[in-house]
């Protein structure tokens, strides 16, 4: 019997600890500070997979084979750019590195923003783990392995908890990609 509530309280103490080291990555997937470290949760799949990362990182964040996963050219626009044809409408925005943002009226009939951005030219990336790793939106290439960049996923201002592969649409909603630095 005392043997089973030492092995409870060990698992406890286990299960505390991946769920803080999960908060973790979370919360430095989307914050453009240069102290941070890893890639965005947003840009892949799930945040708490760091990679995203979408995120994370993204999401979500680390890239497994090369297939592209977009391969039309980008649909470089003005801002309030109207792109697409659907039913449903959503704003997006592109902040570049120098902290330019260029926003996007996206109309679609697709059920994920990254089916409907890759199908308009609008993000291109590699299929990982995670899913989609996002390296290139509207032109502008980041290269975590270069340079620390990397793009993290927003949906109305706050960090995404998936990635933007698997963010389902919600009409009238502001999704951004920002090109952040680790």
């Amino acid at each position: 019997m005392m043997q089973m509530t030492k092995i409870k309280k060990s698992l406890s103490v286990f299960l505390c600890a991946v769920l803080i080291a999960a908060a973790a990555l979370t919360t430095t997937g989307c914050n453009s500070s240069s102290a941070q470290s890893g890639s965005s949760a947003a840009t892949g799949s799930s945040s708490a997979a760091a990679g995203s990362s979408s995120a994370a990182a993204g999401s979500s964040g680390t890239a497994g084979d090369s297939s592209s996963a977009a391969q039309s050219a980008p649909a470089s626009g003005t801002a309030g750019s109207v792109l697409g044809e659907g039913e449903t409408v959503f704003a997006f925005e592109v902040t570049d590195g120098d902290g330019g943002t260029t926003a996007f009226e996206i109309h679609t009939d697709k059920t994920t923003v990254g089916e409907a951005l890759a199908e308009l030219g609008l993000i291109a990336g590699e299929e990982g783990q995670y899913g989609l790793f996002v390296t290139e939106v509207n032109g502008i290439a980041a290269d975590y392995d270069k340079d620390g960049t990397y793009w993290a996923f927003y949906v109305d201002g706050e960090c995404a908890s998936a990635g933007v592969d698997s963010t389902e649409i919600t009409a009238g909603a502001v999704y951004a990609l920002k090109l952040e630095k680790a």
